[in-house]
């Protein structure tokens, strides 16, 4: 398979930056994403921005590895947003050698919300870091078509859209909408399978979002579609979080699973 597969945050969020890296070696991954920052307040993540003893050991680890950092995790643009506060987490970022951060829209004020996504990519195209904004159901930016009204406002090299193949299946956006996102625009796919039909809250939506995602052929999302509406070669990261199954696998059959499933829809799904 040509695009690079990734280790996602969200699917081993127990497990500390170190150990994170081990477990993608061990069972084929090119990359790993990191949450330096929670993505709601008292859950999960790992400071590394704030600590440079773990920092250096993380760098240092990596510099041994194979295996590399693709993306951080996560910047909330709220109401009360000021790009500038996010230096360190950046900064950080580019330490580890980070390509994307991903971006969550929760501004319900549009216009707000594009003028602070437009200052978040102009800071990050400084640390050539792509500001992968993300579309997801129950958020300001529900579907594709309103990440792209934010993105195409904002200026340079690091407008990005993060495509997540269940908020895809699970949102107003068609194959249609995802091919007309401009290429440069992509600079990696989640990817996973979800139950159906769709959940008809957001409770729902987000507690299987964050806690049984499914292994890609186990759901009903149309993930072949998805890849072969993206470009070709699209980096994927696996963002799997499914507790239950993973206990009763254990962890490495589970990712061994997730990694044969993955390679057989992206190496069916060409890309376009």
């Amino acid at each position: 398979m040509s695009a690079p597969l990734g280790l996602a945050a969200l699917t081993v969020l127990d497990t500390a930056p170190l150990d994170h890296i081990a477990l993608a070696e061990r069972h084929g991954f090119d990359t790993i994403g990191l949450r330096l920052l929670p993505a709601a307040p008292g859950t999960t993540a790992y400071p590394l921005h704030t600590d440079p003893a773990a920092m250096r050991e993380v760098t240092a680890r990596l510099a041994n590895s194979d295996v590399s950092v693709f993306d951080i995790e996560i910047i909330r643009i709220g109401a009360d947003f000021v790009a500038d506060s996010y230096r360190p987490l950046l900064d950080a970022g580019a330490q580890l050698g980070a390509r994307a951060v991903l971006v969550g829209g929760d501004d319900t004020d549009i216009a707000r919300l594009t003028d602070s996504y437009a200052q978040l990519a102009q800071l990050c195209a400084t640390y050539g870091i792509a500001a992968s904004l993300e579309f997801m159901p129950w958020t300001a930016v529900p579907n594709a078509r309103c990440a792209v009204a934010i993105v195409e406002q904002a200026d340079g090299p690091s407008r990005s859209v993060l495509v997540d193949t269940l908020h895809t299946g699970r949102s107003a956006t068609t194959l249609d909408d995802l091919r007309a996102i401009p290429a440069e625009w992509i600079h990696y796919v989640q990817l996973c399978d979800g139950s159906v039909p769709t959940p008809t809250t957001d409770e729902e939506l987000i507690r299987q979002a964050r806690n049984e995602r499914l292994i890609p052929g186990e759901g009903g999302l149309e993930l072949r579609g998805v890849i072969e509406a993206l470009p070709a070669g699209t980096p994927i990261s696996i963002e799997l979080p499914n507790e239950p199954q993973r206990r009763e696998l254990g962890t490495d059959v589970w990712l061994d699973r997730i990694v044969a499933a993955a390679r057989e829809v992206v190496t069916v799904g060409a890309g376009r």
